[in-house]
Parts: structure tokens; sequence; C-alpha cells
């Protein structure tokens, strides 16, 4: 072989080796799947804006649905306990601060993505009380056979502090009663039980049942619900991308279609 052609095989090697890896580098990242777990409240704005993010960034988006607290199998911190994996956390702010001090969420990563307000809900086709204020609310809730509200932070607030607050908790007691891992709307639309209470984006997209309004402002609770990153998490920056797009001003119009009020630079 002379020494013309070594050098020239030399440089036809240097060249291929150059162009595989430009398109080593120019292969495009691999698409990363994102594991979401959920409480109801933010559920319908989170539905709706999902796509375009996974349509945006070539990520997909896989969920798990539970409530923000308890001890159903569902709930998110028993999955958590369980060793189910996540990357992001949208839940009851309270319940996130809590999983926060126990150390399990990154540091700064928590974000208000929306508040949420209790409603009241019947049966389509029944009387629509009156719960313009206080007492005719209080009126009727004695009138009503049967009461139901949901086993997350509203259903909770409701057990413990609303009945108590109207002075009606011993009345009320005996009627009332905690779903559990199901849409109190749908335990409302299928007629057993009068009055629903739960989060009303929790109650909209809900059949076959009226929503009378949220619950009057002396006794109403205000929920919030935030994101986070889990420590742990597979793809973190993939995350803290799904959680921007989730609390992105231009993404308001569809959280407030949805019941909640969007939070703006909490």
């Amino acid at each position: 072989m002379t020494t013309t052609t070594l050098r020239r095989r030399t440089a036809l090697a240097r060249l291929t080796a150059g162009l595989l890896a430009g398109l080593v580098l120019a292969a495009p990242a691999r698409a990363a799947e994102i594991r979401v777990m959920i409480s109801g409240g933010f559920t319908a704005a989170y539905q709706a804006l999902v796509p375009g993010f996974e349509a945006k960034t070539g990520n997909t988006v896989e969920t798990a649905y539970g409530p923000s607290m308890g001890t159903a199998p569902e709930a998110i911190p028993v999955r958590l306990a369980r060793g189910e994996p996540a990357d992001v956390l949208i839940m009851v702010g309270y319940a996130l601060d809590g999983l926060d001090k126990d150390g399990r969420i990154l540091p700064g990563s928590k974000v208000a993505l929306a508040d949420s307000r209790i409603g009241l809900a019947v049966k389509a086709g029944a009387p629509v009380p009156d719960i313009h204020d206080l007492e005719h609310f209080k009126q009727a809730l004695l009138a009503a056979p049967s009461i139901a509200y949901s086993d997350s932070a509203s259903g909770v607030y409701i057990e413990t502090e609303m009945f108590r607050k109207l002075g009606l908790h011993d009345q009320l007691a005996g009627k009332s009663r905690m779903i559990v891992a199901e849409r109190v709307g749908t335990v409302v639309a299928r007629g057993d039980a009068a009055f629903g209470f739960q989060q009303l984006s929790e109650l909209k997209p809900v059949k076959g049942i009226t929503i009378v309004g949220p619950v009057p402002a002396e006794v109403q609770q205000v929920t919030v619900f935030s994101a986070g990153i889990p420590k742990g998490a597979a793809h973190p920056e993939e995350a803290k991308a799904l959680i921007a797009w989730l609390s992105a001003p231009e993404n308001a119009a569809a959280v407030a279609a949805t019941g909640l009020d969007p939070i703006k630079g909490r």
C-alpha cells in the first residue's frame, strides 16, 4: 500500500467518523414518559391541557388518579408509600405541603395552580333549593333527606367544620356520609343522595345533576391546588416543563372553564 493510498484511507475514515458523530448529535432527544399523580379538583383542567403539552414537546403523560389524602388504595400518599413512581404530583396544596415537610418534594418545585370552591348539586330534575344566603342554606340542609360529600379536602372540611359552623352538626350527622373513591356527583345522579357537596370543578363534568351553586361565602372554603416534583423523579426537567404549561397565563382561560380560579403570580 502506497503512502498516498494510506493517507486517503485515513482521511476517509476521519470524515466518516465525523459524519456519524454529527448524525448522533443531530438526532432528536428521546421523548420522555412523564408520570403524574393527580387528585380530582384539577383533573378537568389537566385533561384539557395535557394534549397540547404532548403535541408541543413530543413527551407523553401517564396519569394515576386518586384523592390527596386518606387511606384509600388510590390516595396519592398511599401510592407513594407503596413505591409507585411519579414525576409530578398535583393535589390539594396543604397535602403537598405535608409531603414537602416530610422531605419528599424537590425544593423549589411547588407551584400553586388554581383556587377551588365547594359547590352543591342535586339530581337533574329534582327541586333546586334556595341557598343564596346562610339562613336559606341551613333550611335547605335540614330539609334534605340525605347528604353526601367527598373523601378529599372539601369533604373533610364539611364533616369536621362546616356543619359545626352552621350549628347543625348533630342534626345532619345521621343523614350524611362520606363517599370514598367515587365522584359525589355520580352518587347524586343515580339517586343515592339528595344533596352532594364537592369541588365545583369535580361536579361540572358529571351528567345527570344540577349544580345549585357554591356554598355561601360565610362557610365556603377555598382550596388551593398545587403541583410539585417528588424526590427521585425520573424526569425532573420534563416535569418542570409540564407544571409550567399547566400554570401558563395563556392557559388560564381553559382552567377557568372547568370551574377553577387560575392563580397568577403566586
